[in-house]
């Protein structure tokens, strides 16, 4: 039987016991994707955006750090049980680096009110997607007219970004500051908006809200990806949920271990920043003969092996290094 709360305590212990120092600010990253279903697996729903049935994960980031994979059905709200992992993660955090300051940023399937006001509550920054509506539009329509006409002069992208406040007629419970980017691009409009808590700077603009605290979330998508490509978290071909679960783990903790790989044995060598694809290929699948003694297992690899000082150099700094602490 698993160890449910050992487990997910083990990504939040390794993030916090291999981090340098103490940090004065950290963002958390949101994210769901589709792990695919071809059986008839427990919990088994179809979802309409991916055109499948399918798992809807949930990742919780740190950077490259991995705290959270949780798997859930895709029946399931982007942002059902999330105010749950961020209580349990945010406890171990604020635990061990008391005045750090927190800030969490998603897609606009994490804008509801449960999460907003759980982050305002508790004293914490949040810069997440919200989605556009006629009202939103129509604040942003003057913008959207002069971004046009910039467009149509230049024929390349024209935007603009402003700031405003603003409440949902229904949802909200009370009236929140949003940053919007009327663009035009492509021969069209793209407005996009976002709502924040963040303290309002003389240096801190609309554009600096948008294209320094929110677009850099995308990263966090190829860190999915990474997983999911070639770290196999997609494969969930057991009968029952918790199984798959288990599986989705095991691919996080193979995460976990090729992030230090990097952090620790690839700094400053050409692999400091590979994928974990790169890193399979080019260092661990190797071809060799084995040889088994009485009293040894002996390895031996090619000689022309064209990694062979990058490899050297990894296994040193691997036998110079701490073991990961969690």
């Amino acid at each position: 039987m698993a160890d449910v709360g050992g487990i997910e305590k083990f990504f939040v212990k390794a993030f916090l016991n291999n981090h340098p120092g103490r940090p004065k600010r950290i963002v958390l990253d949101l994210d769901v994707t589709d792990n695919q279903l071809h059986g008839n697996q427990e919990g088994r729903f179809y979802h309409g955006h991916y055109d499948c049935y399918c798992y809807l994960p949930l990742y919780i980031y740190c950077g490259d750090d991995l705290l959270c994979a949780k798997l859930r059905t895709a029946d399931a709200d982007p942002a059902e049980g999330v105010t749950r992992e961020l209580e349990r993660i945010v406890g171990m955090i604020r635990n061990r680096w008391k005045h750090v300051q927190i800030v969490l940023r998603g897609d606009s399937g994490f804008c509801r009110e449960e999460l907003l006001r759980w982050c305002e509550q508790r004293g914490i920054f949040y810069v997440i997607g919200l989605q556009r509506n006629t009202r939103l539009i129509e604040r942003i329509k003057k913008h959207l007219r002069r971004s046009c006409a910039e467009h149509a002069r230049t024929g390349l992208p024209a935007r603009r970004y402003l700031s405003f406040y603003y409440r949902t007629r229904r949802s909200w419970s009370k009236t929140r500051r949003v940053i919007a980017k009327a663009e035009y691009t492509e021969g069209k409009e793209n407005p996009r908006f976002l709502v924040t808590n963040l303290p309002r700077e003389r240096r801190s603009s609309a554009q600096k809200v948008y294209e320094q605290q929110y677009c850099p979330r995308g990263e966090m998508e190829n860190r999915i990806k990474e997983q999911q490509l070639y770290l196999f978290a997609d494969r969930s071909s057991c009968m029952k949920m918790a199984a798959n679960q288990l599986r989705l783990w095991l691919s996080a903790v193979a995460y976990v271990l090729m992030n230090e790989l990097r952090r620790r044995a690839l700094r400053d060598t050409e692999l400091a920043e590979a994928t974990c694809q790169t890193i399979r290929l080019k260092l661990f699948k190797i071809g060799g003969l084995v040889g088994v003694s009485v009293r040894r297992v002996v390895v031996s690899l090619s000689s022309g092996y064209p990694y062979r000082e990058l490899f050297m150099t990894a296994y040193r700094a691997l036998r110079a290094s701490q073991p990961l602490l969690c």
